[in-house]
């Protein structure tokens, strides 16, 4: 969980409020409810939801979500899983009351271990799981950036101390402004990889 929980958190701390829920939703469904693992991701999601909710003006829907992710994050420890969640329930209280502060200051920050994750600041695996998420939620193709992951995991995996594909993945998660032309580079890298492949295959 903790891969797709730093992913998510650093999403959410760059401002890709709706984005950041999708690194957490599957670890979420498939987990039993009622337990405190699915109460903890359930109110994060609804947390950033309501975020979301503020930042596009909808204050009836940050009414409802304040409430509802206080609930699911009642009872649970301040500190969870590393996330400051005396913090979080601090902020939903303060938008519920007034949710238009969103327009005065940028929200809270999620913090994982005392730290606000920034992009910038995620491993490999944090990335990839980044990664996917933008190329689901934005004008990219996923099966380019899911190949892209593969070869990338691959090369890590033979031990090679540096790839292209490793390099372009992490990228393509860290950098929003550079997001479309490290896709085309990488899509392209893809190409000629396959082509270099069924140049192969077709030897024998």
């Amino acid at each position: 969980m903790e891969t797709a929980l730093r992913a998510g958190v650093a999403i959410f701390n760059a401002g890709d409020y709706h984005e950041a829920h999708d690194a957490w939703e599957d670890h979420w469904l498939a987990l039993d409810s009622g337990t405190d693992d699915e109460r903890f991701l359930h109110g994060l999601i609804q947390f950033t939801a309501a975020v979301h909710h503020a930042s596009e003006r909808n204050w009836p829907g940050v009414t409802g979500l304040t409430e509802s992710a206080r609930d699911y994050l009642a009872g649970l420890p301040a500190d969870y899983r590393g996330v400051d969640l005396a913090g979080v329930r601090a902020y939903l209280q303060a938008l519920a009351a007034d949710p238009e502060r969103i327009e005065r200051a940028r929200p809270l920050e999620l913090t994982h271990e005392g730290e606000a994750l920034a992009l910038s600041e995620l491993d490999f695996a944090e990335s990839a799981a980044a990664a996917a998420v933008y190329a689901e939620d934005g004008q990219f193709d996923e099966v380019v950036v899911e190949q892209g992951i593969e070869y990338a995991r691959d090369a890590l995996d033979d031990g090679a101390g540096t790839s292209p594909f490793v390099t372009f993945v992490m990228d393509f998660a860290r950098d929003p402004a550079h997001r479309g032309i490290i896709y085309q580079r990488l899509s392209e890298h893809i190409q000629r990889r396959q082509r270099r492949e069924s140049d192969v295959d077709g030897l024998f």
